[in-house]
C-alpha cells in the first residue's frame, strides 16, 4: 500500500487541504471573540465605522441588529452616521453575512441592539463595578479598547485586560 503524501512535520497532505478549506468558525463559537480577528475586515466598514468607534465585529450582533443599524444612521445613538446607499448597502451585506448566530447572540437581539446590553456582555462584565464605566478614561461601556488591549483587532480576551484608573 502507498503512502499518502504529507508535508514537513508529517502532516498528511489531505488533512492539510482540508483544514485550509474548512469554513472559518462563527465568531460567537469562541467566548472570546477569536473568529473576530480571523474574519477579514471589509475596508468600507473599517473607514466609515471606525472613525468614531472601533469597528465592532460583526458577530458581537445578529443580523436582525445590524440591518436596524445600517437602516437607521441618520439616528446613530444621536450621531448622523449617514452614509450613502452603495456604501451602507455593501456594509450591511458584510454585517449581516459575518453575524451572531450562536451564544453571543442567539439570533436574539439585545435591547436597543446595543452590544453593551447583550446578555452575554453583561454577564461576561458582571465584575465591573458601576464606577468604572465612569472613570474618565474609560467613558462607557462601549469603549472596549479602554481595558480590552487587543479591541481594535477584534480580540476580546480576559487575560490581556487592562483596567484604567
Amino acid at each position: 500500500m502507498k503512502t499518502p503524501p504529507s508535508l514537513p512535520g508529517g502532516l498528511p497532505l489531505a488533512l492539510a487541504l482540508a483544514l485550509l478549506c474548512a469554513p472559518a468558525a462563527r465568531a460567537d463559537d469562541d467566548e472570546h471573540g477569536g473568529r473576530a480577528s480571523r474574519v477579514p475586515m471589509l475596508a468600507a466598514y473599517r473607514q466609515e465605522c471606525a472613525s468614531c468607534h472601533i469597528a465592532y465585529p460583526p458577530g458581537l450582533l445578529p443580523a436582525a441588529s445590524w440591518q436596524r443599524l445600517m437602516k437607521g444612521l441618520e439616528r446613530h445613538f444621536g450621531t448622523d452616521a449617514s452614509l450613502d446607499a452603495e456604501s451602507a448597502a455593501l456594509i450591511t451585506r458584510w454585517l449581516s453575512a459575518n453575524a451572531g448566530t450562536g451564544r453571543r447572540s442567539a439570533g436574539t437581539p439585545p435591547p436597543e441592539d446595543r452590544i453593551t446590553r447583550s446578555s452575554w456582555f453583561v454577564h461576561e462584565h458582571d465584575e465591573v463595578a458601576p464606577s468604572v464605566w465612569k472613570r474618565a478614561s474609560v467613558r462607557s461601556p462601549a469603549n472596549c479598547a479602554a481595558c480590552h488591549v487587543g479591541a481594535e483587532q477584534g480580540r476580546f480576551d480576559e487575560h490581556a485586560l487592562r483596567i484604567p484608573k
